[in-house]
Protein backbone atom coordinates (compact mmCIF):
# COMPACT_ATOMS: atom_id res chain seq x y z
CA UNK A 1 0.00 0.00 0.00
CA UNK A 2 1.28 3.43 -0.87
CA UNK A 3 1.04 5.70 2.15
CA UNK A 4 -0.63 9.02 1.63
CA UNK A 5 0.45 10.64 4.89
CA UNK A 6 3.71 11.80 3.28
CA UNK A 7 1.48 14.53 1.88
CA UNK A 8 1.38 16.25 5.31
CA UNK A 9 4.43 18.53 5.00
CA UNK A 10 3.55 20.83 7.91
CA UNK A 11 1.47 19.12 10.57
CA UNK A 12 0.14 15.60 11.05
CA UNK A 13 -2.58 15.21 13.67
CA UNK A 14 -4.25 11.99 14.79
CA UNK A 15 -7.58 11.84 16.57
CA UNK A 16 -8.05 8.47 18.25
CA UNK A 17 -11.47 7.58 19.65
CA UNK A 18 -12.26 4.32 21.42
CA UNK A 19 -15.40 2.72 19.99
CA UNK A 20 -18.31 2.46 22.48
CA UNK A 21 -15.70 2.58 25.24
CA UNK A 22 -17.63 1.81 28.43
CA UNK A 23 -19.72 -0.89 26.78
CA UNK A 24 -16.63 -2.35 25.09
CA UNK A 25 -14.81 -2.61 28.43
CA UNK A 26 -17.79 -4.51 29.84
CA UNK A 27 -17.66 -6.95 26.92
CA UNK A 28 -13.88 -7.26 27.36
CA UNK A 29 -14.39 -8.30 31.00
CA UNK A 30 -17.38 -10.53 30.25
CA UNK A 31 -17.05 -12.11 26.78
CA UNK A 32 -20.55 -13.63 27.10
CA UNK A 33 -21.85 -10.10 26.34
CA UNK A 34 -20.25 -10.08 22.88
CA UNK A 35 -22.76 -9.39 20.12
CA UNK A 36 -25.48 -8.35 22.56
CA UNK A 37 -27.07 -4.93 23.08
CA UNK A 38 -25.25 -3.57 26.12
CA UNK A 39 -26.07 -0.25 27.78
CA UNK A 40 -23.99 1.30 30.56
CA UNK A 41 -25.34 3.89 32.95
CA UNK A 42 -28.79 4.25 34.45
CA UNK A 43 -31.19 1.32 34.81
CA UNK A 44 -34.84 1.25 33.71
CA UNK A 45 -35.94 1.14 37.35
CA UNK A 46 -34.21 4.44 38.11
CA UNK A 47 -34.12 7.89 36.54
CA UNK A 48 -30.66 7.65 35.05
CA UNK A 49 -29.47 8.01 31.48
CA UNK A 50 -27.45 5.82 29.14
CA UNK A 51 -23.77 6.77 29.35
CA UNK A 52 -22.70 4.41 26.56
CA UNK A 53 -24.32 1.87 24.26
CA UNK A 54 -22.78 -0.94 22.25
CA UNK A 55 -23.25 -0.82 18.50
CA UNK A 56 -25.75 -3.66 18.81
CA UNK A 57 -27.84 -1.43 21.10
CA UNK A 58 -27.42 1.55 18.77
CA UNK A 59 -29.04 -0.49 16.01
CA UNK A 60 -32.27 -0.17 18.04
CA UNK A 61 -31.93 3.61 18.20
CA UNK A 62 -30.37 3.75 21.66
CA UNK A 63 -27.72 6.42 22.18
CA UNK A 64 -25.81 8.10 24.99
CA UNK A 65 -27.71 10.70 27.07
CA UNK A 66 -31.01 8.90 26.36
CA UNK A 67 -33.09 8.08 29.43
CA UNK A 68 -32.86 4.46 30.51
CA UNK A 69 -36.66 4.28 30.50
CA UNK A 70 -36.72 5.27 26.82
CA UNK A 71 -33.86 2.89 26.02
CA UNK A 72 -35.66 -0.14 27.43
CA UNK A 73 -38.72 0.66 25.28
CA UNK A 74 -36.55 0.73 22.16
CA UNK A 75 -34.49 -2.30 23.17
CA UNK A 76 -36.47 -4.45 25.65
CA UNK A 77 -33.92 -7.27 25.50
CA UNK A 78 -30.99 -4.96 26.17
CA UNK A 79 -28.54 -5.60 28.99
CA UNK A 80 -28.29 -2.67 31.41
CA UNK A 81 -25.12 -2.38 33.49
CA UNK A 82 -24.03 0.08 36.13
CA UNK A 83 -20.90 2.00 35.19
CA UNK A 84 -17.52 1.12 36.74
CA UNK A 85 -15.51 4.30 36.45
CA UNK A 86 -12.47 2.91 38.27
CA UNK A 87 -12.20 0.12 35.70
CA UNK A 88 -12.72 2.47 32.75
CA UNK A 89 -10.06 4.81 34.13
CA UNK A 90 -7.66 1.86 34.48
CA UNK A 91 -8.14 0.83 30.85
CA UNK A 92 -7.93 4.46 29.73
CA UNK A 93 -4.53 4.70 31.42
CA UNK A 94 -3.32 1.72 29.39
CA UNK A 95 -4.55 3.28 26.15
CA UNK A 96 -2.93 6.64 26.87
CA UNK A 97 0.34 4.91 27.80
CA UNK A 98 0.43 3.54 24.24
CA UNK A 99 -0.18 7.02 22.85
CA UNK A 100 2.74 8.40 24.83
CA UNK A 101 5.09 5.79 23.39
CA UNK A 102 4.89 7.70 20.09
CA UNK A 103 4.59 11.37 21.02
CA UNK A 104 4.61 13.59 24.12
CA UNK A 105 2.03 15.80 22.41
CA UNK A 106 -1.13 14.04 23.59
CA UNK A 107 -4.20 16.16 24.34
CA UNK A 108 -7.04 14.26 26.03
CA UNK A 109 -10.58 15.23 25.11
CA UNK A 110 -12.11 12.72 27.49
CA UNK A 111 -11.34 9.36 29.07
CA UNK A 112 -11.62 7.62 25.69
CA UNK A 113 -10.33 10.01 23.03
CA UNK A 114 -7.37 12.26 22.35
CA UNK A 115 -5.49 14.30 19.78
CA UNK A 116 -1.90 13.29 19.02
CA UNK A 117 0.52 15.56 17.17
CA UNK A 118 2.80 13.09 15.39
CA UNK A 119 4.55 15.65 13.18
CA UNK A 120 7.86 15.09 14.95
CA UNK A 121 7.39 11.36 15.39
CA UNK A 122 7.87 10.42 11.76
CA UNK A 123 11.66 10.27 11.87
CA UNK A 124 11.52 7.55 14.50
CA UNK A 125 8.36 5.64 13.64
CA UNK A 126 7.69 6.14 9.95
CA UNK A 127 4.87 8.06 8.31
CA UNK A 128 1.98 9.51 10.27
CA UNK A 129 -0.29 6.88 8.77
CA UNK A 130 2.06 4.12 9.93
CA UNK A 131 2.09 5.60 13.43
CA UNK A 132 -1.71 5.72 13.54
CA UNK A 133 -2.11 2.18 12.30
CA UNK A 134 0.52 0.87 14.73
CA UNK A 135 -1.24 2.51 17.67
CA UNK A 136 -4.59 1.10 16.55
CA UNK A 137 -3.10 -2.40 16.20
CA UNK A 138 -1.40 -2.22 19.61
CA UNK A 139 -4.63 -1.18 21.35
CA UNK A 140 -6.35 -4.24 19.89
CA UNK A 141 -3.47 -6.67 20.51
CA UNK A 142 -2.45 -5.52 23.99
CA UNK A 143 -5.77 -4.39 25.47
CA UNK A 144 -8.40 -6.09 23.33
CA UNK A 145 -10.34 -2.97 22.35
CA UNK A 146 -11.10 -1.31 19.02
CA UNK A 147 -10.33 2.33 18.21
CA UNK A 148 -11.27 4.53 15.27
CA UNK A 149 -8.53 6.82 13.97
CA UNK A 150 -8.60 10.00 11.93
CA UNK A 151 -5.50 11.56 10.35
CA UNK A 152 -5.41 15.09 8.96
CA UNK A 153 -3.45 18.33 9.01
CA UNK A 154 -5.42 19.86 11.90
CA UNK A 155 -7.55 18.96 14.89
CA UNK A 156 -10.97 19.68 13.40
CA UNK A 157 -10.37 17.52 10.33
CA UNK A 158 -8.72 14.72 12.33
CA UNK A 159 -11.71 14.50 14.68
CA UNK A 160 -14.09 14.62 11.73
CA UNK A 161 -12.12 11.84 10.01
CA UNK A 162 -12.22 9.49 13.00
CA UNK A 163 -16.02 9.65 12.99
CA UNK A 164 -16.56 9.00 9.28
CA UNK A 165 -16.02 5.23 9.28
CA UNK A 166 -16.94 4.16 12.82
CA UNK A 167 -16.63 1.59 14.23
CA UNK A 168 -13.12 0.26 13.63
CA UNK A 169 -12.32 3.01 11.14
CA UNK A 170 -9.12 4.57 9.85
CA UNK A 171 -9.68 7.64 7.71
CA UNK A 172 -7.16 10.02 6.17
CA UNK A 173 -8.19 13.48 4.98
CA UNK A 174 -5.50 15.01 2.82
CA UNK A 175 -5.12 18.81 2.78
CA UNK A 176 -6.26 19.02 -0.86
CA UNK A 177 -9.33 16.88 -0.20
CA UNK A 178 -10.78 18.77 2.74
CA UNK A 179 -12.86 21.47 1.08
CA UNK A 180 -14.64 19.18 -1.38
CA UNK A 181 -15.29 16.58 1.32
CA UNK A 182 -16.67 19.12 3.77
CA UNK A 183 -18.99 20.69 1.20
CA UNK A 184 -20.94 17.43 0.92
CA UNK A 185 -21.39 16.90 4.66
CA UNK A 186 -24.43 17.90 6.76
CA UNK A 187 -24.01 21.28 8.45
CA UNK A 188 -24.23 19.58 11.84
CA UNK A 189 -20.75 18.11 11.27
CA UNK A 190 -19.17 21.51 11.98
CA UNK A 191 -18.03 22.13 15.55
CA UNK A 192 -20.36 24.65 17.12
CA UNK A 193 -23.46 23.56 15.23
CA UNK A 194 -25.57 21.66 17.72
CA UNK A 195 -29.13 20.42 17.30
CA UNK A 196 -30.76 23.79 17.93
CA UNK A 197 -28.36 25.66 15.64
CA UNK A 198 -28.79 23.01 12.98
CA UNK A 199 -32.56 23.57 12.94
CA UNK A 200 -32.04 27.33 12.72
CA UNK A 201 -29.72 26.89 9.75
CA UNK A 202 -32.13 24.51 8.03
CA UNK A 203 -34.80 27.19 8.25
CA UNK A 204 -32.32 29.53 6.59
CA UNK A 205 -31.78 27.03 3.76
CA UNK A 206 -28.39 25.79 4.98
CA UNK A 207 -28.35 21.99 5.10
CA UNK A 208 -24.84 21.13 3.94
CA UNK A 209 -21.50 22.76 4.64
CA UNK A 210 -21.35 23.85 1.01
CA UNK A 211 -24.60 25.78 1.50
CA UNK A 212 -22.94 27.82 4.25
CA UNK A 213 -20.13 28.87 1.91
CA UNK A 214 -22.66 30.08 -0.64
CA UNK A 215 -24.12 32.67 1.75
CA UNK A 216 -22.42 36.09 1.95
CA UNK A 217 -20.42 36.32 5.21
CA UNK A 218 -22.08 39.58 6.27
CA UNK A 219 -25.51 37.94 6.01
CA UNK A 220 -24.33 34.98 8.10
CA UNK A 221 -23.03 37.31 10.80
CA UNK A 222 -26.33 39.21 10.77
CA UNK A 223 -28.28 35.97 11.24
CA UNK A 224 -25.98 33.95 13.50
CA UNK A 225 -23.54 36.39 15.11
CA UNK A 226 -19.76 36.64 14.99
CA UNK A 227 -19.37 32.88 15.59
CA UNK A 228 -20.39 32.43 11.95
CA UNK A 229 -16.92 33.65 10.91
CA UNK A 230 -15.35 30.77 12.84
CA UNK A 231 -17.73 28.35 11.14
CA UNK A 232 -16.67 29.64 7.74
CA UNK A 233 -13.04 28.89 8.61
CA UNK A 234 -13.95 25.35 9.60
CA UNK A 235 -16.09 24.97 6.48
CA UNK A 236 -12.99 25.23 4.29
CA UNK A 237 -10.91 23.03 6.61
CA UNK A 238 -8.93 25.74 8.44
CA UNK A 239 -8.07 25.16 12.10
CA UNK A 240 -4.83 26.54 13.54
CA UNK A 241 -5.18 25.29 17.12
CA UNK A 242 -2.20 23.37 18.45
CA UNK A 243 -2.34 20.06 20.28
CA UNK A 244 -1.88 21.05 23.93
CA UNK A 245 -0.81 18.20 26.22
CA UNK A 246 -2.24 18.14 29.73
CA UNK A 247 0.45 16.97 32.13
CA UNK A 248 0.15 19.07 35.23
CA UNK A 249 -3.41 18.34 36.29
CA UNK A 250 -5.11 14.97 36.01
CA UNK A 251 -7.71 15.87 38.61
CA UNK A 252 -8.72 18.72 40.90
CA UNK A 253 -10.24 18.01 44.29
CA UNK A 254 -10.95 19.15 47.83
CA UNK A 255 -11.69 17.18 50.95
CA UNK A 256 -12.04 17.85 54.66
CA UNK A 257 -11.79 15.73 57.82
CA UNK A 258 -14.22 16.70 60.58
CA UNK A 259 -13.18 17.29 64.19
CA UNK A 260 -16.31 15.37 65.20
CA UNK A 261 -18.22 12.85 63.11
CA UNK A 262 -21.26 14.31 61.33
CA UNK A 263 -24.49 12.47 60.60
CA UNK A 264 -26.94 15.27 59.76
CA UNK A 265 -27.73 15.07 56.03
CA UNK A 266 -28.22 18.82 55.63
CA UNK A 267 -24.91 19.61 57.34
CA UNK A 268 -23.04 17.13 55.14
CA UNK A 269 -24.66 18.52 52.00
CA UNK A 270 -23.77 22.09 53.01
CA UNK A 271 -20.11 21.11 53.46
CA UNK A 272 -20.12 19.19 50.18
CA UNK A 273 -21.59 22.21 48.38
CA UNK A 274 -18.73 24.39 49.66
CA UNK A 275 -16.09 21.85 48.61
CA UNK A 276 -17.68 21.50 45.16
CA UNK A 277 -17.76 25.28 44.71
CA UNK A 278 -14.00 25.39 45.42
CA UNK A 279 -13.34 22.63 42.88
CA UNK A 280 -15.42 24.38 40.21
CA UNK A 281 -13.63 27.67 40.88
CA UNK A 282 -10.23 25.99 40.51
CA UNK A 283 -11.33 24.35 37.26
CA UNK A 284 -12.28 27.72 35.84
CA UNK A 285 -9.09 29.40 37.03
CA UNK A 286 -6.97 26.75 35.28
CA UNK A 287 -9.09 26.63 32.12
CA UNK A 288 -10.33 23.05 32.56
CA UNK A 289 -13.65 21.30 32.15
CA UNK A 290 -14.36 18.08 34.06
CA UNK A 291 -16.14 15.05 32.70
CA UNK A 292 -16.24 13.01 35.93
CA UNK A 293 -17.23 13.96 39.48
CA UNK A 294 -16.17 11.64 42.32
CA UNK A 295 -17.40 11.67 45.92
CA UNK A 296 -15.11 10.37 48.67
CA UNK A 297 -16.61 9.47 52.05
CA UNK A 298 -14.92 7.99 55.13
CA UNK A 299 -16.85 6.47 58.03
CA UNK A 300 -15.80 6.53 61.73
CA UNK A 301 -14.35 3.01 61.38
CA UNK A 302 -12.05 4.43 58.63
CA UNK A 303 -13.67 2.48 55.81
CA UNK A 304 -13.61 4.69 52.73
CA UNK A 305 -16.00 4.62 49.77
CA UNK A 306 -15.97 6.47 46.46
CA UNK A 307 -18.79 7.00 44.03
CA UNK A 308 -18.44 8.58 40.58
CA UNK A 309 -20.67 10.08 37.91
CA UNK A 310 -19.77 10.96 34.35
CA UNK A 311 -21.35 14.17 33.09
CA UNK A 312 -23.07 14.16 29.72
CA UNK A 313 -21.06 17.26 28.78
CA UNK A 314 -17.71 18.32 30.35
CA UNK A 315 -18.34 21.27 32.65
CA UNK A 316 -16.79 23.82 35.01
CA UNK A 317 -20.21 24.99 36.21
CA UNK A 318 -20.67 25.16 39.95
CA UNK A 319 -24.30 24.09 39.51
CA UNK A 320 -23.46 21.07 37.32
CA UNK A 321 -20.75 19.82 39.68
CA UNK A 322 -22.85 20.54 42.76
CA UNK A 323 -25.86 18.63 41.42
CA UNK A 324 -23.69 15.65 40.51
CA UNK A 325 -21.99 15.61 43.93
CA UNK A 326 -25.31 15.91 45.75
CA UNK A 327 -26.69 12.99 43.77
CA UNK A 328 -23.70 10.85 44.68
CA UNK A 329 -24.13 11.68 48.38
CA UNK A 330 -27.89 11.21 48.58
CA UNK A 331 -28.55 8.45 46.06
CA UNK A 332 -25.40 6.45 45.37
CA UNK A 333 -23.37 6.40 48.58
CA UNK A 334 -25.84 4.28 50.56
CA UNK A 335 -24.97 6.03 53.84
CA UNK A 336 -28.29 5.12 55.51
CA UNK A 337 -27.85 7.79 58.17
CA UNK A 338 -24.38 6.71 59.25
CA UNK A 339 -21.98 9.40 60.42
CA UNK A 340 -19.02 10.47 58.32
CA UNK A 341 -15.57 11.63 59.45
CA UNK A 342 -14.35 12.81 56.03
CA UNK A 343 -15.96 13.98 52.83
CA UNK A 344 -14.41 15.13 49.57
CA UNK A 345 -15.11 15.78 45.91
CA UNK A 346 -12.81 15.43 42.91
CA UNK A 347 -13.22 16.52 39.30
CA UNK A 348 -11.32 14.35 36.82
CA UNK A 349 -11.10 13.37 33.15
CA UNK A 350 -10.16 16.98 32.50
CA UNK A 351 -10.28 18.62 29.10
CA UNK A 352 -9.21 22.09 28.07
CA UNK A 353 -11.82 24.85 27.95
CA UNK A 354 -12.94 25.40 24.36
CA UNK A 355 -12.60 21.81 23.14
CA UNK A 356 -16.29 21.09 23.55
CA UNK A 357 -18.76 22.22 20.92
CA UNK A 358 -19.52 25.90 21.31
CA UNK A 359 -23.25 26.47 20.98
CA UNK A 360 -24.66 29.12 18.69
CA UNK A 361 -27.85 29.13 20.78
CA UNK A 362 -26.81 28.43 24.39
CA UNK A 363 -29.24 27.24 27.04
CA UNK A 364 -30.43 30.33 29.00
CA UNK A 365 -30.15 28.61 32.40
CA UNK A 366 -26.56 27.61 31.69
CA UNK A 367 -25.73 31.11 30.52
CA UNK A 368 -27.14 32.56 33.74
CA UNK A 369 -25.13 30.04 35.76
CA UNK A 370 -21.97 30.91 33.85
CA UNK A 371 -22.44 34.62 34.43
CA UNK A 372 -23.10 34.04 38.12
CA UNK A 373 -20.00 31.82 38.34
CA UNK A 374 -17.97 34.66 36.84
CA UNK A 375 -19.37 37.16 39.34
CA UNK A 376 -18.72 34.83 42.27
CA UNK A 377 -15.15 34.22 41.07
CA UNK A 378 -14.54 37.97 41.10
CA UNK A 379 -16.10 38.32 44.56
CA UNK A 380 -13.98 35.45 45.86
CA UNK A 381 -10.84 36.93 44.35
CA UNK A 382 -11.47 40.25 46.04
CA UNK A 383 -13.08 39.33 49.36
CA UNK A 384 -12.58 35.59 49.84
CA UNK A 385 -15.34 32.98 50.18
CA UNK A 386 -17.97 35.26 51.72
CA UNK A 387 -21.01 34.09 49.75
CA UNK A 388 -22.57 30.77 48.83
CA UNK A 389 -24.20 29.89 45.57
CA UNK A 390 -27.95 29.47 45.68
CA UNK A 391 -29.90 26.75 43.94
CA UNK A 392 -30.74 27.06 40.28
CA UNK A 393 -34.26 28.35 39.83
CA UNK A 394 -36.83 25.71 39.01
Amino acid sequence: MTTRSAMFPDRAILHIDMDAFYASVEVLDDPSLKGKPVMVGGTPEGRGVVAAASYEARAYGVHSAMSAARAVKLCPDGIFLRGRMDRYAEISGQVFAIFEDYTPLVEPLSIDEAFLDVTGSRRLFGSAEQVGRTIKERILAEIGLVASVGLAANKFLAKLASDLEKPDGFTVILPGEARALLARLPIGKLWGVGKVAEKQMHRFGIRKVGDLLAVPPELLVEQFGDHAIHLLELAVGHDERAVVPVHKAKSIGNETTFREDIHQAEHLQDILDQLTAKVARRLRSHGFLARTVTLKARYPDFTTHTRSETLITPSDSGVDLRDAARGLLTRKLGRRGRSLRLIGVTASNLVRQGEGQAQLFPDPDRERDRKLDSIMDKVHGKFGPMLKRGARRK
